[in-house]
């Protein structure tokens, strides 16, 4: 899985619905052009999904988030916000029921 897809389906909790589609079944609504990395808006809700969790963030420097102690950087804001989902949902145990 690449970074987009682990994102989606680890943390969000999204479906692949078809190759250009994501199902978000809470808010039973499809996601188009998911990119969170170039789309600000679209990794803010990686940020409030990570909160519910119980997940901190901040934001230190011009580029650079932290969830909980799990820090990285990137070119722009949502990319730093990117990098740092990846990392946590990649590199952790993720509890299946948090989703």
């Amino acid at each position: 899985m690449n970074k987009t897809e682990v994102i989606a389906r680890r943390i969000l909790g999204w479906k692949l619905n078809r190759w250009d589609r994501w199902y978000d079944s809470e808010k039973e609504v499809f996601i188009y052009d998911f990119q969170p990395e170039k789309n600000l808006e679209q990794a803010l809700l990686i940020v409030e999904r990570l909160k519910s969790f119980g997940y901190s963030y901040s934001v230190s420097g011009k580029h650079e988030v932290c969830f909980n102690d799990v820090c990285t950087s990137g070119d722009t804001l949502a990319q730093a916000i990117t990098n740092a989902a990846f990392s946590l949902a990649d590199n952790s145990t993720i509890d299946e029921g948090w989703l």
